[in-house]
């Protein structure tokens, strides 16, 4: 048979030695240190996604304004709208381009082939062409679709 093992050398529970009491000075700077970081990283997530939304919000807004103009007006208050998109977007020289490489700005900003093989041509070389040929539901549908995905 097995003997009992002695049980009366055990010690009590304790606390690990080092420590003067429950409170570690290491564990509490590692979690203040943790809470910090968590709290920058929301907070710049937050302000990241306000200034998206605030230039989302401003854009729809100046779009609904333009789409009470008439026509002619209504295409240059949106050809300046745009630029001023690009260029709090991607900065002063991109919204400086002109023609082929102003309709590829665009394209690139927003994602898509609208300026340069939809009806958004008007807005990189046909803006002050006769407006016979331009469908304005499409452009004033595909401007508002864009203006509304806008994430800075």
């Amino acid at each position: 048979m097995t003997a009992t093992p002695d049980l009366s050398t055990l010690r009590g529970l304790h606390l690990p030695t080092g420590g003067n009491g429950a409170v570690q000075p290491e564990m509490v700077a590692a979690i203040v240190l943790g809470f910090g970081l968590a709290l920058l990283v929301g907070g710049i997530r937050l302000l990241r996604a306000r200034r998206g939304a605030s230039l989302r919000r401003a854009a729809l807004r100046e779009f609904a304004l333009a789409a009470q103009l008439e026509p002619e007006a209504r295409r240059v208050a949106q050809a300046r709208l745009l630029r001023r998109v690009v260029r709090t977007l991607k900065g002063e020289e991109a919204a400086r381009t002109r023609g082929p490489a102003w309709a590829a700005t665009l394209d690139a900003t927003f994602g898509t082939d609208f300026f340069r093989s939809g009806p958004g041509r008007v807005f990189a070389d046909d803006l002050y062409r006769r407006p016979e040929a331009v469908d304005p539901t499409a452009i004033d549908a595909g401007l508002g679709r864009m203006l509304a995905q806008i994430r800075a």
